[in-house]
C-alpha cells in the first residue's frame, strides 16, 4: 500500500473515530445545557494535536505516535486519539507536565463555561492546544487567548492549531499572572489545578466574568463582582490535573489520613475535603465533620475572594466551617 493510500486511510479511520467520539459525548449528557459545542467537536479534528502520547505499560510508558512506520502502530495511534480518555503529551523524567484532558471532561468544562457570542476567553494551561482550538471554533481566533509557562509547549500547541486550521493568540508566559495586554476578559477557564485563585485573574475580567478551574480534586466555578471579588461553589464532578506551575504553584502538605476508618479514606468525597482543607484540618477533624455533616457532597462547597483573603467553606461562606487558602 502506498504511503498516500495510507493516509487516506487514516484520514477515514478518524474521520470514523472523531464521529464515535462525539456521539459518546452527546449520550454522556456533557454537553446537554449547551449543545452548539457538539458542533466544534465535530469539526476540531484531535489527532492533530497529539501527534505522539505516552500510554501507560508495565514498568513505564509506551510512545505512540502517527509517523510510526509499523501501520498498526499508526493505527492504534488514531483509535487512542479519539479514545474517551486523558493521554500523558508530555514527560520529564518520568513526572507528567502536559496531556490532553479526557474529551467528555473538557466538554462538561466547556458547557459550564457558559460562554455566549462574542465572549474573550482566557485559558490557563495550552496544553496541545486542543481546548483554544474548540473554543476557537466556537468564539473567533480573536476571541481567545491561551497561556503557558512553557516556550516548548506554547510552539507546540502554535503549530498544531495551525495544522487545524486555527490561530488563537498563544502566550509564553506565567498563567497566575494572567495576560494583562489581552484584558478584559469574559470568562477565564483552568486547565491545571490550582493551589488558590490568582488576584490577577479578577484583575483582568469584567465584571459579571466568570473563572472555572480545578481546585483540590473538583472544580470551581466562580463569578467576578469586580477586582477585588470573586465567589462561587464547587461542581459535582471530581477533576485530576497537571498543577499549575510558575508564582501561582503551591504544594500543600498532603495530610496522611491512615488514622481514619477504611471507608472515609476510600471515600473520593472525604479525600476531596482533605485536599481542600490543607494542613487546616487533621484527618480526624476532617473526618468528624464530614460524619457530622452527612458526607456532603462537592457542590455544598464554595471558594471566596475578597480581597487578600482567600478561603474555602462548607454551606455558608460566613459560616464556621471556612479554611484559608493562602
Amino acid at each position: 500500500m502506498s504511503a498516500h493510500a495510507l493516509d487516506r486511510d487514516l484520514a477515514g479511520l478518524a474521520a470514523a473515530a472523531r464521529a464515535a467520539l462525539v456521539r459518546e459525548i452527546d449520550a454522556s449528557g456533557a454537553w446537554a445545557a449547551d449543545p452548539a459545542w457538539r458542533a466544534a467537536f465535530e469539526a476540531v479534528p484531535r489527532h492533530l494535536f497529539v501527534p505522539y502520547y505516552y500510554v501507560g505499560v508495565m514498568g513505564g510508558y509506551e510512545r505512540r505516535w502517527g509517523e510510526s512506520p509499523d501501520p498498526r502502530t499508526r493505527e492504534k495511534w488514531v483509535r487512542g486519539a479519539y479514545a474517551d480518555a486523558p493521554l500523558a503529551t508530555r514527560l520529564r523524567d518520568g513526572e507528567l507536565v502536559s496531556s490532553s484532558s479526557q474529551p467528555s471532561l473538557m466538554a462538561m468544562m466547556l458547557t459550564e463555561l457558559r460562554v455566549r457570542d462574542g465572549d474573550r476567553v482566557l485559558e490557563i494551561g495550552a496544553g496541545t492546544g486542543y481546548n483554544a482550538a474548540l473554543l476557537a471554533h466556537r468564539l473567533g481566533d480573536d476571541h481567545v487567548t491561551t497561556v503557558d509557562l512553557e516556550p516548548e509547549i506554547t510552539e507546540a500547541a502554535r503549530a498544531h492549531l495551525a495544522a487545524a486550521g486555527y490561530h488563537p493568540v498563544v502566550v509564553t508566559g506565567d498563567g497566575a499572572r494572567g495576560v494583562p495586554e489581552r484584558a478584559p476578559f469574559d470568562r477565564i477557564i483552568a486547565t491545571c489545578t490550582l493551589a488558590s485563585v490568582p488576584t490577577a485573574w479578577l484583575a483582568q475580567c469584567r465584571p459579571g466574568a466568570r473563572i472555572l478551574g480545578p481546585l483540590a480534586t473538583g472544580l470551581i466555578a466562580l463569578t467576578v463582582r469586580d477586582a477585588g471579588h470573586a465567589e462561587g461553589r464547587f461542581l459535582h464532578t471530581p477533576a485530576y490535573f497537571v498543577p499549575l506551575r510558575g508564582a501561582g504553584r503551591r504544594d500543600r502538605e498532603r495530610p496522611d489520613p491512615s488514622g481514619v476508618p477504611r471507608r472515609a479514606r476510600e471515600s473520593d468525597l472525604f479525600r476531596f475535603l482533605l485536599a481542600l482543607t490543607g494542613d487546616s484540618l487533621a484527618p480526624r477533624e476532617a473526618y468528624a465533620l464530614w460524619e457530622r455533616e452527612g458526607r456532603p457532597s462537592r457542590e455544598r462547597y464554595g471558594v471566596t475572594v475578597s480581597g487578600d483573603r482567600e478561603w474555602a467553606w462548607l454551606d455558608d461562606p460566613e459560616g464556621p466551617c471556612a479554611w484559608p487558602l493562602r
